[in-house]
């Protein structure tokens, strides 16, 4: 028995004593660090030893060091740039054939993030070994590659393209959001429209198999949906829906990317904003450092209150020697936003810029500044990049020109000057480039925010007519940026729009509810209706009322009043919004939003307030914006246009006397009426007993004092007709024809149920070469009052 447990006892030291010598030593100091140094020493002292796997570990656990820290504590340079990381880079160069699929990739992920350049005879090797063995990569390496790829601005190359197919035809093994995502932004750049709808089916079903607290899965989807300008709104809200459980936990740096993909889209969702806004309150202590306060400024500025922006100014000020052009760039970018005009903020950042839209940008932004006229280095710099630029660009570049010319008194002086041939540049550049177009959706892309008078004399015209050209491409997914276009440039075109229609009454299930306000946005306002037309806006009624409860406050009070302007009231919409929660959310997001559109936004609220009043009593809608009305009104300055100055004197001596006319009248619900006259049932004009008095304002304006709702209006005679004579201007048709909007049509409407007939002066007849005598004007006065009426 003691021979047996002696025998037992030394086969058992002999086991343990074999086990330790095969342990790996060297692991496992590398196992046991905790900072670089140690890492490196650890290196230092085994240079003989090192396998590639340790290798592979020691890049790993440098790259896990730095991770860990917040940026600013970051010593990149410092580990790069150390002895024994020049070893670890030799010896893995050396060692690359004896590593294993994921330690190759992992090896140029871990040196790509320690930023050794992308020329590096390492990181070249390493990209060519992961190309030979990228057939039989795991999905999850492939996705890791294919980041690495991106790194080194490989988005475009034969490499991705191949990475590009291998996903098409491996798709559905991928049960990971966290390999899906990267790899989908990854390869964003060369997926068919049939791949990019596969990814966004796949994106949605994993998300909804993911831990809803890993949120850089739908913040990277939100990526993908940007990067391949296709909005798919079912996916965009899902997400949000994710991010927004998340915000409490997001730090600056999270809340500003999210807040960029957002505004790039423009994408606005209000429960966002106001978690966001609360969020980036608490954290406004911890923006200390630069890059954590470029960040923090970018977010916060835009839709915070005007106190907490001047504090943000301070701070900005404060750090504005310790940002880098980059910083400077982000600040910079947020102060036009924000209508900010601090001199002391602007970097001379611009004459170091090669990029297009940073110079684009940074000279938007020096125009909108007093500051003197551009010297030779920016506009040398200018004219280099106006060949590379959208039409979006070259817009801007028109704009500014414009400025420069109007600030500059030589150019009278100079008809060859420097703004002329920039300007013969700019329309050469921007009308090749439009004539080029073969695709509908990039020309949407170029031109959905252009504007201004340039590319209004110049290219609206013909951006039209390339659009008629490629008219058969109008489908599902574009007729929502389609129509944002045409209403924003007021541009009449009944083929662009009868092809929207029936598209939409074809397609409806494929449009997302909250893309039917901007599709019928058009009609409503130019006032315009297609074939079909009481069939195509029953669809998207009906299409959108099951979800008027998922609407932004916002978006369902410009959505309502687009369709009082076409003169429908569906009684779900008006209810949704009438009523007391939906009125507090509505103000609740509005102090997010920048002052001009919530002015906009409290305007349109009013007026859909009055419509429902005048057009649908039944519903019993109170009107409750009297007392706006009436702040409205202090505020306003009620001059009257030369034209109209010479519409009143007329007046007087057609009707017999300039009292028998009153001018700029404040009618119930405060409309108002250009001139008010009463013609008795004879149609002879009725004098008013009130004097009407003119006013001169200091500079030399003259305006007319204006009636008031407070005041008794004159009882009319039996038989009596109560006239308005309104003059149109240009802002009541269609920027390309006579065609009058649906504002217009809406006033007329309303005065009429007020009691009112209506009479109206359109612009182009009354400065038309017909009428180029007084007497010519007082003839068609004459015939518009006595000669229109029943």
């Amino acid at each position: 028995m003691f021979r047996l447990r002696s025998f037992r006892a030394c086969c058992s030291r002999r086991l343990f004593h074999g086990g330790a010598v095969s342990r790996d030593q060297v692991l496992d100091q590398l196992q046991t660090c905790s900072a670089e140094d140690q890492v490196f020493d650890v290196v230092g002292r085994n240079k003989a030893k090192l396998s590639a796997s340790h290798v592979s570990y020691a890049i790993g656990q440098l790259w896990k060091f730095q991770r860990e820290r917040p940026h600013m504590l970051r010593t990149i340079e410092q580990v790069r740039n150390h002895p024994q990381f020049l070893t670890l880079r030799v010896l893995a160069e050396n060692k690359i054939s004896l590593m294993d699929d994921a330690s190759v990739v992992d090896m140029l992920y871990g040196v790509l993030r320690l930023q050794v350049e992308h020329h590096d005879s390492l990181v070249q090797q390493l990209v060519t070994e992961a190309w030979n063995r990228l057939e039989r990569f795991q999905m999850a390496t492939l996705s890791k590659f294919a980041v690495c790829l991106s790194d080194q601005f490989l988005q475009h190359s034969p490499l991705m393209g191949q990475i590009t197919q291998i996903v098409s035809q491996r798709l559905d093994s991928i049960q990971d959001a966290r390999v899906l995502t990267p790899l989908m932004n990854s390869i964003f750049a060369l997926v068919s429209p049939q791949l990019r709808d596969a990814l966004f089916k796949k994106a949605d079903f994993l998300l909804d198999k993911t831990n809803p607290l890993h949120f850089n899965n739908p913040r990277r989807v939100v990526q993908f949906i940007r990067n391949v300008k296709q909005i798919h709104r079912p996916l965009l809200e899902k997400c949000n829906q994710l991010l927004l459980q998340n915000v409490p936990r997001m730090d600056v740096e999270h809340i500003s990317i999210i807040l960029g993909l957002y505004h790039s889209m423009q994408y606005n969702n209000c429960d966002f904003r106001l978690a966001v806004r609360q969020r980036l309150m608490e954290l406004v202590d911890t923006g200390t450092d630069p890059a954590t306060f470029t960040k923090l400024y970018a977010s916060l500025g835009p839709i915070a209150g005007q106190g907490v922006r001047e504090g943000l100014e301070s701070t900005a000020l404060l750090l504005a020697d310790e940002l880098n052009p980059h910083q400077a760039l982000g600040v910079v970018e947020t102060m036009e936003e924000m209508q900010c005009r601090n001199l002391q903020l602007i970097n001379n950042y611009l004459q170091g810029s090669v990029y297009p839209y940073e110079v684009t940008m940074l000279t938007r932004v020096l125009s909108m500044l007093p500051s003197p006229r551009p010297d030779e280095p920016v506009l040398s710099r200018v004219n280099a990049v106006i060949p590379q630029c959208n039409l979006n660009d070259l817009n801007t570049y028109a704009m500014v020109v414009a400025k420069w010319i109007r600030n500059d008194p030589s150019y009278r002086h100079n008809t060859s000057s420097k703004y002329v041939r920039l300007l013969q540049t700019l329309n050469r550049c921007s009308r090749e480039r439009l004539h080029s177009f073969e695709s509908l959706d990039v020309v949407l892309e170029e031109v959905k925010c252009l504007s201004g008078e340039w590319f209004d004399e110049m290219l609206l015209e013909e951006s039209m007519v390339t659009m008629q050209k490629l008219i058969d491409q109008i489908s599902c997914t574009n007729v929502h940026e389609l129509g944002v276009y045409l209403t924003r440039t007021n541009y009449f075109c009944a083929a662009l729009m009868d092809r929207i229609a029936s598209v939409i009454i074809e397609n409806i299930d494929k449009i997302h509810y909250s893309a039917t306000y901007s599709i019928m946005l058009p009609f409503a306002v130019l006032n315009y209706d297609p074939p079909k037309a009481e069939e195509f806006f029953d669809v998207c009624i009906r299409h959108f009322t099951p979800y008027i409860s998922s609407f932004d406050p916002h978006l369902l009070v410009l959505l309502a009043y687009a369709l009082a302007l076409a003169d429908y009231f569906p009684e779900e919409v008006v209810r949704e919004i009438f009523n007391v929660d939906f009125l507090a959310k509505l103000d609740a997001q509005l102090e997010t939003f920048p002052d001009g559109l919530n002015m906009r936004i409290r305007l349109r609220l009013m007026e859909l307030n009055r419509a429902v009043c005048l057009e649908c009593p039944e519903f019993q809608v109170p009107w409750f914006h009297e007392r706006y009305c009436k702040q409205l009104q202090k505020r306003a300055n009620s001059f009257i246009s030369p034209a109209q100055q010479q519409i009143h004197k007329m007046l007087g001596d057609v009707l017999g006397g300039m009292n028998c006319a009153k001018v700029g009248v404040l009618t119930p619900y405060f409309y108002t009426v250009d001139f008010e006259l009463v013609l008795d049932r004879h149609l002879h004009p009725v004098p008013y007993s009130e004097p009407i008095q003119l006013q001169i304002s200091e500079n030399g304006n003259v305006h007319w004092q204006s009636g008031s709702t407070d005041r008794e209006r004159m009882e009319l005679p039996p038989g009596a007709h109560r006239i308005a004579l309104e003059f149109l201007d240009s802002k009541s048709f269609c920027k390309n024809s006579w065609h009058m909007k649906g504002e217009a049509m809406m006033k007329k409407r309303h005065l009429e149920i007020l009691g009112y007939h209506v009479l109206q002066i359109p612009h182009f007849e009354w400065n038309s070469m017909e009428l180029s005598s007084e007497d010519a004007w007082k003839e068609y006065l004459r015939k518009k009052i006595f000669s229109e009426l029943p």
